[in-house]
């Protein structure tokens, strides 16, 4: 071991850089399933309490009810995490001991064994959300676990955004074919490129960000892309605006993917800002407590993707979508193929996270005696003397909710639109462009605010090793 990985500034390989990035493959397989189809789902096949008028609106309710649950479940999560080492590993462990029983419910949530009940679809959804911060709150933490070195980091999480967003072209494009392959019916084409386009610029520009951070900055970089982002979902309004989409459907690619590229970069390198944040709290307190800050990260993005999630069908159940309107439908509402659907992307998706635990293991961690001292109150504590922390928590709000808004909505956009009501096109119009337009000029409000450049980051790490060294 070379005389910089024994300070922490740990280089690591490839095969240890595509291993960390499998695990976010591996939740967007799952959860991203759920987060893009799941009010389908529960609006056109399941029919959620049996009254098609309503179920936009249940599931709007149900979808609160579940992130509230996650306030309370996610600081519970991340002091279990720091204050525990499992013989597995203090992190990676949870990529198995949660893995197996996340890919079951996920599977469940698809089920319509029970339908129309409310009873189960709340069981299920809220249990496979409880799993999914069993995993996803400790696979935070291991970015900044495996090395201090901030360019490491910056390729990290530049490789696990490249991988995250394989698996949410994989569920974007795949499930609309999949599902009809399944159903035996005519293959959407349209509405998976559509969908597809929301992932497909990573392959361009994530592996650019490392040198475009270098050469305009981090702040800069947020600012361009999130404009990007706007200039896209501006495009999509007025397109859709002066035809049908299919009509003009060259015009929407071309605008979905603009969009796609301004949010792609922008939310995905914010990842990169947690280890950040997680020094800076080690550097003021002398505790790296990374799976309460992992914690308080998923208690804010899980609280935009509450609003993404109550958004959508509280302005769907305004607006008076009803699916048997909109006639025949793009995606099949064949229940069984949903199901055999899902099965398969969680089974794939379970594989990836064994993948993930073996090829990673933590080495910037507490020692033993600051792991007794963890408690719940922790996190609150470092939320309110963290002020970077508390600037990308709401970061992650607006960007996270902006994400889910839109992603709920596209299957609609692009499922015969024209067919609705005037009213209900409108609704989801704003859906897909206005309101996320709106939370992305709030984003970059907040992030004007963050104050840790790369330089600071740098001394910040380098002044916490010298103090281990003297001690």
């Amino acid at each position: 071991m070379t005389k910089e990985n024994e300070k922490g500034f740990y280089k690591l390989g490839w095969l240890q850089r595509i291993g960390f990035g499998a695990g976010d493959l591996a939740q967007n397989l799952i959860y991203q399933t759920v987060c893009m189809y799941l009010l389908f789902f529960y609006t056109d096949v399941y029919v959620l309490g049996g009254d098609a008028a309503q179920s936009a609106g249940l599931a709007g309710t149900m979808f609160l009810v579940v992130r509230l649950v996650d306030v309370i479940w996610d600081p519970l999560v991340g002091t279990f995490v720091d204050k525990h080492n499992p013989s597995l590993g203090k992190y990676r462990s949870y990529l198995i001991m949660g893995g197996i029983p996340l890919t079951i419910l996920a599977i469940a949530c698809f089920y319509d064994g029970f339908q129309p009940s409310i009873a189960y679809a709340y069981v299920t959804y809220v249990a496979m959300s409880m799993l999914y911060t069993l995993i996803n709150v400790p696979y935070g933490a291991l970015n900044s676990s495996l090395t201090r070195d901030t360019d490491e980091i910056t390729i990290l999480t530049s490789v696990r955004m490249f991988m995250a967003n394989v698996g949410g072209l994989c569920v974007s494009a795949g499930v609309p074919i999949l599902v009809a392959i399944m159903a035996g019916t005519d293959i959407p084409y349209e509405m998976a490129l559509f969908m597809g386009l929301g992932s497909l610029p990573s392959f361009i520009f994530m592996p650019l960000v490392p040198a475009i951070k270098k050469k305009i900055g981090k702040k800069q970089m947020f600012y361009v892309f999130l404009c990007v982002a706007i200039v896209g979902m501006a495009m999509l309004y007025i397109i859709s605006h002066i035809g049908t989409v299919q009509e003009n459907i060259t015009l929407v690619y071309i605008a979905q993917f603009i969009k796609s590229t301004g949010v792609i970069v922008a939310t995905g390198y914010m990842w990169a800002l947690i280890p950040e944040v997680i020094s800076y709290g080690e550097y003021t307190t002398g505790r790296r407590i990374s799976g309460i800050v992992n914690a308080l990260t998923g208690i804010f993005f899980k609280a935009g993707m509450a609003l993404g999630g109550v958004v959508p069908g509280f302005v769907l159940w305004l607006v008076n979508y009803k699916p048997e309107v909109a006639g025949a439908s793009s995606l099949p509402r064949d229940s069984h193929a949903w199901f055999i659907c899902m099965m398969i992307y969680a089974v794939i998706g379970l594989a990836l996270l064994v993948f993930c635990f073996s090829q990673t293991k933590e080495r910037v961690v507490m020692d033993e005696s600051e792991t007794k001292n963890v408690k719940v109150s922790d996190l609150w504590t470092e939320f309110l003397r963290n002020r970077p922390l508390r600037i990308v928590a709401l970061f992650f709000i607006t960007a996270f909710a902006m994400m889910s808004v839109g992603n709920a909505a596209g299957a609609y956009f692009m499922n015969n639109m024209e067919t609705l009501p005037a009213l209900t096109q409108e609704g989801i119009r704003w859906l897909v462009c206005v309101i996320p337009a709106l939370l992305l000029v709030l984003a970059m409000y907040i992030i004007s605010k963050y104050e840790l450049s790369d330089e600071k980051i740098d001394e910040i790490n380098k002044e916490i090793e010298a103090r281990r060294l003297n001690s």
